[in-house]
């Protein structure tokens, strides 16, 4: 089939692949316009779809908006069958869900309709679900509202982190893609309404909850922990400045909130402990807890808020 492809992030990456690896003809590839970074912000650097992309030799477009006539026109003048969104990061209007005679597909990661929104992945960490998974939506103009065509579910491990879930989502979420598009293309592709209960939204994470509270249970903090793991990262405060906390696990003991309880970095919760397993200071790279004790004095006894 001939497939408008858009996306920006790592994660759409392998769907993009995938489809193209399956034979299907992308004629296109929308995603965010490269981006001021580096230190002091003056390099435009492509998004990983982007990159991806032209390796694959497929046309890219940047557009500021999808809202015009221009748009609309040049969106129908691809003549593709369908159009898969990956995390594109901008709202389709009806007038281009409305072009691609067999629709717009969306990826996306969770089990529809919970987790709705942003961050779907992050949440379902942080809420300590036990599993989660990618579905295969048509996009209609609600916030990922459209019938269902394909599920995959995956598990979430006691200590898994939002990276590791992502990088597990990424590659199952390519290839269910792949199959709904070789469904589709045989007119074997059913789609199913989402129920109205179970509905969830997954906001995007705010820089203001990213700090440990160690007054909730421990459960609670861990899963808060590695959902925000690698990024933007959970963290607290030791002598006036940040450490960040990348892996953790259920540990034992009690005491005060905050409280170090012994030399393997255990720290007190409202209920139960957390050990810290992976940390790392500001401007520091990430280590083990035991190297990060090494070049401390935070001993037993002492309270990190």
């Amino acid at each position: 089939m001939r497939i408008v492809f858009m996306g920006t992030p790592d994660f759409a990456v392998s769907t993009l692949v995938e489809i193209v690896g399956a034979g299907h003809e992308v004629v296109a590839a929308y995603t965010r316009a490269p981006a001021p970074a580096g230190r002091r912000g003056l390099d435009l650097v492509p998004s990983p779809v982007h990159r991806a992309a032209e390796r694959l030799g497929i046309p890219v477009l940047t557009p500021s908006t999808l809202r015009t006539e221009d748009a609309a026109a040049t969106f129908a003048a691809h003549e593709a069958d369908a159009a898969v969104v990956v995390a594109y990061g901008r709202i389709l209007p009806q007038a281009i869900l409305d072009l691609p005679p067999l629709g717009c597909l969306n990826l996306h990661a969770s089990l529809l309709p919970r987790w709705r929104g942003a961050a779907p992945i992050q949440r379902a960490i942080m809420a300590g679900d036990s599993e989660t998974g990618v579905a295969v939506m048509k996009m209609e103009a609600g916030l990922d509202t459209g019938p269902v065509g394909l599920v995959e579910r995956v598990a979430i491990g006691p200590d898994m982190t939002a990276g590791e879930l992502h990088d597990r989502l990424m590659i199952v979420g390519g290839d269910l893609m792949a199959r709904a598009l070789a469904a589709l293309e045989r007119g074997a592709l059913g789609f199913t309404p989402q129920p109205s209960e179970g509905v969830t939204y997954a906001a995007k994470i705010d820089k203001n909850e990213t700090r440990i509270d160690w007054t909730r249970p421990a459960q609670a903090v861990h899963d808060h922990i590695r959902g925000l793991s690698p990024f933007p990262g959970a963290w607290f405060e030791l002598d006036g400045a940040r450490v960040k906390v990348l892996r953790s696990t259920l540990g034992a003991g009690a005491g005060a909130p905050g409280l170090v309880l012994d030399g393997a970095l255990t720290i007190a919760c409202g209920e139960g402990a957390v050990r810290l397993v992976e940390v790392q200071k500001a401007g520091s790279r990430a280590m083990p807890a035991d190297e990060f004790l090494r070049g401390s004095d935070l001993a037993a006894g002492r309270v990190v808020t």
